[in-house]
């Protein structure tokens, strides 16, 4: 059973798996990459006042700041299309579908954060939940509405193509001449005679 608003049938579960798949392949790089041990000689303190770490790379340099901001953008930023990918569905409101990643993806930063508290050279940032959940938004509404309205246009267009080649293997609608009716008084004559 197809679910409502999803892509057509086979195309469905194609894109759902291929994005589950690569959605896995992406958050295994993430865990390992979030939650392997740092041999660092001393640790930064906890940073739990939001923007505290992203002032203080701001007062580093334009480039030391546009690293560090720029990895905490795009540490979690393909989530806001590979979330959406592997639920497939086409027809779901803009402003929803944005929500649902949004939360998904700043829970998902958060148990990363609380996990690394128990990981040797790695604290809680706070700063890191926030860059990476705009990351994930950014992706989402830079990539996600545009994909979408394209595949419904192809989809549309499919679809419209395969009525058409229907209506051309069927052939064209065969009408019945129109057979002029008899008068009563002329059936009446013809049947006595």
């Amino acid at each position: 059973m197809q679910r409502q608003g999803s892509v057509g049938g086979n195309a469905a579960f194609r894109i759902r798996v291929a994005g589950g798949v690569l959605l896995a392949a992406h958050l295994a790089f993430v865990a390992w990459f979030t939650l392997r041990p740092l041999d660092v000689p001393w640790v930064m303190p906890a940073n739990l006042r939001p923007f505290a770490g992203i002032r203080t790379d701001l007062s580093l340099g334009p480039q030391v700041a546009a690293r560090r901001i720029g990895e905490g953008l795009a540490l979690l930023a393909p989530l806001g299309v590979l979330l959406p990918l592997a639920h497939g569905r086409l027809a779901v409101s803009p402003l929803a579908s944005l929500l649902r990643t949004v939360a998904a993806a700043a829970l998902l930063s958060l148990g990363i954060e609380l996990l690394q508290t128990g990981v040797p050279g790695r604290v809680v940032d706070v700063d890191s939940l926030i860059l990476n959940t705009v990351g994930v938004a950014l992706a989402h509404a830079a990539v996600v509405p545009a994909a979408r309205s394209w595949l419904r246009r192809r989809t549309e267009h499919r679809h419209r193509t395969d009525v058409r080649r229907q209506d051309a293997a069927q052939g064209r609608t065969p009408t019945i001449p129109r057979v002029g009716i008899a008068p009563w008084s002329d059936v009446r004559s013809s049947s006595s005679s």
